[in-house]
């Protein structure tokens, strides 16, 4: 039977989301891995099922490209979160995660925002191979780390344009201190409340923008006493806005977009 599903970015931070609401998962990471094929599938940075929830709008379950289970992703939970809003004609909703309970507001500008939880930053929760302080790290470039469901790695460099981020990013990605490998965020400082940020993204490569990391990259600076508590992030696609008041949760703003709902056909999904 096909199956039926809708693409959306945020800022070209491409996802597509699997209405299974009142149905069974239907989603496995070897499917997961063929759906996110670029050339033969649809091709996505992650996929997000929506499922029923007892106490929440909805839960949802993530999935990278490469078919490798997540916990967090702000813009697919934005997207998500924009869905339910529209459906529902309401303003508010409340998403079930890996994370927790997340919230989400549609802004007066139309954005949606999501409190994305408080981030970690003990070694055993991001997690890290061995105890350590994980504000500096015992790598090259002293980068940082946390997690926001998942692990964030982020280096704060002078000029963007002389790091090999396809050389440099999977390196760090599957380096033995990451027992579930990193994302990467190579971060350069404009002012205390606007960065620039280029990303590898754990298992997906480099992407336009991605939800999560710009979580991480914003607080690790925040933590480094390097930026205010607001940041403008600006990724290769474009620009959110990440708050944190240094003790409670993240909440991460921008637009999403629905570009086109389709269905898979029996071909892919019985391979």
């Amino acid at each position: 039977m096909p199956l039926s599903f809708h693409k959306m970015h945020a800022n070209g931070d491409d996802f597509v989301i699997v209405d299974s609401r009142n149905s069974p998962n239907p989603i496995t990471s070897n499917l997961a891995r063929r759906m996110g094929d670029r050339n033969r599938g649809i091709g996505f940075n992650q996929l997000a099922v929506m499922l029923d929830c007892d106490d929440a709008d909805a839960r949802l379950v993530f999935w990278n490209a490469d078919g490798s289970p997540l916990d967090a992703c702000g813009s697919a939970t934005r997207g998500a979160a924009d869905m339910l809003m529209r459906e529902s004609n309401m303003t508010s909703v409340a998403l079930r995660t890996n994370r927790g309970l997340l919230t989400c507001e549609r802004t007066s500008t139309g954005a949606i925002s999501v409190n994305m939880g408080k981030p970690l930053f003990n070694w055993v929760d991001i997690p890290l191979a061995l105890e350590m302080d994980t504000s500096v790290l015992p790598l090259a470039g002293e980068p940082t780390a946390c997690s926001m469901g998942n692990p964030h790695c982020t280096y704060f460099v002078d000029d963007l344009t002389a790091v090999e981020i396809e050389t440099i990013g999977p390196a760090i990605e599957t380096n033995p201190l990451f027992p579930l490998r990193t994302n990467v965020h190579f971060v350069r400082i404009i002012d205390r409340a606007r960065i620039r940020l280029r990303i590898w993204e754990r298992g997906g490569g480099i992407p336009l923008g991605s939800g999560s990391c710009s979580c991480g990259a914003a607080v690790n600076g925040i933590r480094r006493g390097l930026l205010d508590r607001c940041v403008e992030v600006e990724c290769d696609g474009g620009a959110v806005t990440v708050q944190w008041d240094g003790v409670g949760p993240v909440f991460l703003t921008g637009p999403v977009e629905t570009i086109y709902s389709g269905t898979i056909m029996d071909t892919l999904l019985k391979v």
